[in-house]
């Protein structure tokens, strides 16, 4: 079956997700295993050109990995008629003036999220991408994750029954900087930077409760700065002027109440760093990175309160874990895989610039909770 090849601008890959998820294990992995295999068994191979501000660190990694081609001219890039799409990984206030110059030069968007730092902004980018007729995508890395795939599988089985609640925690503890190292980046605490875990995170709760549930109508939000002092990558102490934990209630469509908790100020109590767990009439679930764990009605115990009496029950153990009966590659890779094969169809890719501006949504109306008190309906967007 015949190849064919698709060139990839990949700006801000120097960062740790760019690099670590985008270059090395989806669009370099994909290069070396023959490319994107698509429906007719043919193949799209990929080849990425570098762009950054350091043209030090791009050599090396060009270095590194056999890339062809860097540049730390944006421009010089986007002029390149034979490069077809647009990957931005750059920090969040760099986004926006990027893609509306990538939007502008023809080529298709595949974006990190948040896409900016506003509805407006994000309503801009949509509408230039729609008017330009290109392919638009955004990273939704976590739909594509075993765990909520197995709890995607047991929705669509009708296994819930009526679907109640859904209660996520996500974190872990982000060291200051003094006692160790950071494992974050600093900018991620400082709010004119781009920074703060709301910000952050809820452009991802808005998809996966969107995809799985439902659209989200209305949040109670409270976003808080719990560490106000840390120390950046030289050592050198800050403010930390974004909040590091947002707490919020979701209401969705069909009645399912939603609860969330987003922390970089936990330590971790959990099978894995992120967990959902789903109740319903029917049954239960825990869904994780990798695991899903389930619960059906006849098989739940029926516990009594009665604080006088230690509790003998081994709650967890009552559970059942859902095999892996299938192959799950990495999810940052697997979307790139159907982006590209929608690129190469000229078909809509079903998590674009439009879906990123819902997430953004979201996190303009749980700031808007949070700084307000109150609870915020949320308008429902056409596009």
């Amino acid at each position: 079956m015949p190849v064919r090849t698709i060139r990839i601008i990949m700006n801000g890959v120097t960062g740790r997700m760019g690099y670590r998820q985008h270059l090395v294990r989806s669009i370099l992995a994909i290069r070396d295993e023959g490319g994107v295999v698509l429906r007719d068994g043919s193949r799209l191979q990929v080849e990425p050109i570098l762009v950054g501000r350091s043209e030090e660190k791009l050599a090396r990694l060009a270095k590194e990995h056999q890339i062809a081609e860097y540049t730390t001219d944006l421009d010089e890039a986007l002029a390149d008629e034979t490069a077809a799409v647009y990957f931005d990984a750059q920090v969040t206030t760099e986004r926006k003036k990027a893609i509306l110059k990538a939007i502008a030069a023809g080529k298709h968007i595949y974006t990190e999220k948040p896409i900016a730092e506003s509805v407006a902004e994000g309503r801009e980018l949509a509408d230039a991408a729609a008017a330009a007729g290109i392919i638009s995508g955004v990273v939704h890395d976590k739909l594509f994750l075993p765990g909520l795939l197995k709890l995607k599988r047991l929705i669509d089985a009708g296994f819930f029954g009526r679907i109640l609640s859904v209660r996520g925690e996500f974190g872990y503890w982000v060291f200051e900087g003094d006692l160790q190292p950071a494992q974050r980046p600093s900018w991620n605490y400082r709010a004119e930077d781009g920074g703060g875990i709301l910000l952050d995170m809820f452009c991802h709760w808005n998809y996966v409760l969107e995809n799985l549930f439902g659209r989200v109508e209305a949040v109670t939000a409270k976003a808080v700065t719990h560490i106000p002092e840390r120390w950046d990558e030289q050592g050198r102490k800050y403010a930390a002027t974004a909040d590091d934990a947002a707490y919020g209630i979701f209401e969705l469509e069909n009645n399912i109440i939603a609860q969330i908790n987003s922390s970089w100020a936990v330590r971790v109590d959990r099978g894995e760093l992120v967990e959902f767990q789903v109740d319903g009439t029917e049954g239960s679930a825990v869904a994780g990175l990798f695991g899903c764990r389930i619960q059906h009605r006849v098989r739940t115990p029926k516990p009594v309160w009665n604080p006088d009496v230690p509790t003998t029950e081994d709650f967890r153990a009552q559970w059942e874990q859902i095999p892996d009966n299938t192959e799950f590659e990495n999810g940052f890779r697997a979307q790139w895989e159907q982006y590209l094969a929608d690129v190469d169809a000229g078909a809509r890719h079903p998590y674009d610039l439009a879906a990123g501006v819902r997430g953004l949504q979201l996190v303009d109306a749980g700031l808007q909770s949070s700084n307000e008190g109150r609870r915020v309906a949320i308008e429902r967007l056409d596009a």
